[in-house]
């Protein structure tokens, strides 16, 4: 029996026999089952003789039908994908850089019976900033779904335990660039610059590669597959405020 083949039994029990009935005119799951891993192999990035690096975030649209009939088992379903996922990876040696996220979205071009799937590498983030420097943040950096604070004099952006700002992702270097974070006077927005740390691959700022440059609300700065995005706090009527729920 065929990995697909026994995914399809794995769920078909998780779901208590209802699998059939409610999947008879719709999206199989074993086809999004054999799409997500043709993603994985049509995705796969180089990192060793006998490693690849592939996405682990995936959005799989329906249309509404299909995903109304889903809805009842979405979490079951993204769990038994993710386990094959796994498995899939560990038999061709591939990587994924952060947890597997798989989520299910409508598409009103999309009939019953269609499907399509969008994928992303998104690194594993690990900030160390302290309650305190949260609540004193003027500026934040936002990268793979979470908000980092920028406070004063600044961190560092590394793979290695040491940085400030950990991502696992392997075009970036254990120690790769520094944001510094000067605080702005009588309400001016804080100065924020960006300077590599004699990475190997260099740093891209808004789609330019450059050792150093000032950033500036929306800056992006780029290294390896990350994007980071500066976002300066503002109050609801414009003025700098310090960051609540970062």
């Amino acid at each position: 029996m065929g990995g697909l083949q026994r995914f399809e039994r794995r769920l078909e029990s998780a779901i208590s026999g209802i699998f059939a009935k409610t999947f008879r005119s719709a999206v199989q799951p074993v086809e999004i089952a054999a799409a997500l891993e043709r993603e994985l192999d049509n995705n796969s990035q180089i990192l060793s003789r006998d490693r690849r690096l592939v996405p682990n975030d995936f959005h799989v649209e329906l249309s509404q039908t299909d995903l109304g009939r889903l809805a009842p088992y979405d979490s079951t379903l993204a769990r038994e994908l993710s386990d094959q996922l796994q498995q899939h990876a560990q038999k061709q040696s591939y990587v994924f850089p952060g947890p597997i996220r798989i989520g299910f979205e409508a598409a009103d071009d999309l009939s019953t019976g269609r499907f399509r799937i969008r994928s992303e590498a998104q690194a594993k983030v690990v900030g160390t900033a302290t309650h305190t420097q949260v609540r004193r943040a003027l500026a934040v950096i936002e990268v793979n779904g979470s908000q980092h604070p920028l406070v004063p004099p600044g961190m560092v952006v590394g793979r290695g335990t040491d940085a400030d700002l950990r991502i696992n992702d392997p075009g970036i270097s254990r120690r790769h660039l520094e944001f510094m974070v000067t605080a702005g006077r009588d309400g001016q927005d804080p100065v924020i610059e960006v300077h590599d740390l004699g990475s190997t691959n260099g740093i891209l700022v808004d789609g330019r590669k450059v050792p150093r440059a000032t950033l500036h609300e929306g800056s992006q700065v780029k290294v390896g597959t990350t994007t980071m995005t500066v976002r300066v706090l503002r109050d609801d009527h414009g003025q700098l405020g310090e960051a609540h729920g970062v």
